[in-house]
């Protein structure tokens, strides 16, 4: 399962309750549920939802969990404060204007103590394609920033979010692109080499040695970078001390 956050790191755990924000077909939605986890994905384009929410659903009944997907906005999401121990957002920061404000409502939802990943695309890989030609940018739905990484964890942090590590990923999904936009990516489907290069993703997905060649290229052509922070636990009120009386 190809997948952008490191889930052993974000520790999710069996009894978590979990929210993929901006969750697609729900990537991170199985793989949470696979590791006991309660979980909930979130998306504002109902055509990715519609299949893969009746899969997650499935699989929550076998695993005797909760899998549920719900079509919902970032900036207004639909859960009380407090809601969940864990929460995902992959590669949607760099779509919305208002990132501070999805923020947020990212952290407003976070259980004090809880943890979140953000993910966005690396800044040295956007350049790159936008060195390129201008389509990865002006396509329907394209990116509309390039973020460095300390912008973003400014953000978190006005949140209320710290950020305690960062991790990188999707070192193959870098030459990708750049085959892609090279191709000129609105007809890039139509070329052989970007097929070939497709086909090699998928096989990588289920290779052992593969993975670990990938990791290695994490280090120098990452596609995406994660951001790990923390919602502060609630500070307990320490007990005044007892006064005692004068004899």
């Amino acid at each position: 399962m190809l997948l952008t956050v490191d889930l052993e790191r974000l520790d999710v755990r069996a009894g978590h309750r979990v929210l993929d924000a901006g969750c697609g077909e729900g990537r991170h939605c199985f793989g949470c549920l696979e590791r006991g986890a309660d979980v909930v994905g979130l998306d504002l384009d109902f055509a990715s939802l519609r299949d893969a929410s009746k899969r997650l659903r499935g699989r929550g009944r076998e695993l005797d969990r909760i899998g549920e997907m719900v079509q919902g906005n970032t900036f207004h999401l639909p859960f009380g404060d407090a809601s969940f121990d864990r929460i995902i957002c992959s590669e949607v920061m760099e779509h919305v204007h208002d990132y501070r404000g999805a923020a947020r409502e990212l952290a407003r939802v976070t259980k004090p103590g809880g943890r979140v990943a953000i993910t966005i695309p690396t800044a040295t890989s956007e350049n790159l394609y936008l060195r390129l030609g201008d389509d990865y940018f002006e396509s329907p739905g394209g990116h509309i920033r390039i973020f460095r990484p300390r912008e973003l964890a400014l953000g978190l942090a006005a949140a209320g979010l710290s950020t305690r590590g960062v991790g990188f990923a999707h070192g193959f999904h870098t030459p990708y692109w750049v085959l892609r936009s090279v191709m000129h990516l609105p007809d890039a489907d139509d070329s052989a080499m970007v097929r070939a290069y497709r086909s090699f993703l998928i096989r990588a997905t289920g290779s052992k040695l593969l993975d670990r060649v990938e990791k290695l290229l994490n280090y120098v052509c990452p596609k995406s970078l994660i951001l790990y922070a923390h919602k502060p636990a609630v500070a307990t009120s320490q007990p005044e001390p007892r006064q005692v009386a004068a004899a």
